[in-house]
């Protein structure tokens, strides 16, 4: 089954390096990294603020936990967001390139 993943990332190089890493070992069909997110958060009990970049992963199921080992080797964050759903519906060929790409 196909999976989207979403992970918030503090640089462009870092989203690079993740993305690239991903990709090249097959762990996921694409990564999309949007610039210029705004995060608002609770952290160590304070309010915090962050620009980041988010990370839109296709994979399935079967890889999750690898993609997580691979994000959690290269992210600078101490809890790094990994959050992901199953892709319920989708444009079949899409879908398809999505599993041979794995």
């Amino acid at each position: 089954m196909p999976y989207l993943l979403l992970s918030t990332v503090a640089s462009a190089s870092e989203a690079k390096k993740i993305a690239d890493t991903l990709v090249r070992k097959k762990l996921c069909a694409c990564v999309n990294m949007v610039p210029n997110v705004r995060s608002v958060f609770i952290w160590k009990g304070k309010i915090d603020h962050a620009k980041e970049l988010l990370l839109v992963i296709k994979t399935e199921r079967g890889k999750l936990k690898e993609v997580e080992r691979a994000i959690r080797k290269h992210h600078s964050y101490e809890v790094p967001e990994i959050i992901g759903w199953p892709i319920s519906w989708g444009h079949q060929p899409y879908l398809d390139w999505l599993s041979n790409s794995l």
